[in-house]
C-alpha cells in the first residue's frame, strides 16, 4: 500500500457537542493508525465491576468504499489501567452502516470506572479488505496443519 494512501472519511457529528466541548475524532500524532472517539455522555456515567453500558460517540461515519471497512478498538490505556475493554473486542462498521458508533464498554477492574463526557473511550481504524466470492466445494486442499487448532502448533 503506498506510504501516504487516503481516504475521504465522512462524519456526520449527530452531538452539536462534538467539536465544540468534547473533541471531535482526531488522529492524536501523525503515527497514529486510529482516530479518537469520545463518549458522547449528557453527564459522568461511573461503571461497576462487571457491568456493560453502552457508550454513544456522537457521531456516524461513512465509509468512500465497499473495501473498507471501519474497526473500532479500545484504547490499550483504558484496558491496562482500570479494566475498561469494548464487550465485544472489535466492533464492525460496515461500508453500508452510517448509524451512530456507538462503544458498548465492559468494565473487567476491580473498582467502579467513572467516564467522563468528552473522554477518549475508542479509536477507528480504516481497513482495506478483499470482497470474498464464496465458493462451496466438497473438500479442501491438504495442509500441514490441517485442522489442528487450539495449540496444536505448540503451547
Amino acid at each position: 500500500m503506498d506510504e501516504d494512501a487516503r481516504i475521504v472519511l465522512r462524519v456526520k457529528k449527530l452531538n452539536p457537542l462534538i467539536g465544540r466541548s468534547w473533541p471531535q475524532p482526531a488522529y492524536a500524532t501523525s503515527g497514529s493508525a486510529g482516530l479518537d472517539l469520545c463518549a458522547a455522555l449528557d453527564a459522568p456515567l461511573t461503571v461497576a465491576p462487571g457491568e456493560r453500558a453502552r457508550i454513544p460517540t456522537g457521531i456516524a461515519v461513512q465509509l468512500p468504499s465497499r473495501n473498507l471497512v471501519g474497526l473500532v478498538f479500545g484504547r490499550s490505556g483504558l484496558a491496562a489501567k482500570h479494566g475498561i475493554t469494548l464487550a465485544n473486542s472489535v466492533g464492525v462498521i460496515d461500508a453500508d452502516y452510517t448509524g451512530e458508533i456507538i462503544c458498548p464498554i465492559v468494565n473487567h477492574g476491580t473498582k467502579p470506572f467513572t467516564l467522563n463526557p468528552g473522554d477518549r473511550i475508542a479509536q477507528l481504524v480504516c481497513v482495506p479488505i478483499a470482497v470474498a466470492e464464496v465458493e462451496y466445494v466438497l473438500e479442501l486442499a491438504e495442509t500441514m496443519r490441517g485442522a489442528g487448532g487450539f495449540g496444536s502448533t505448540g503451547k
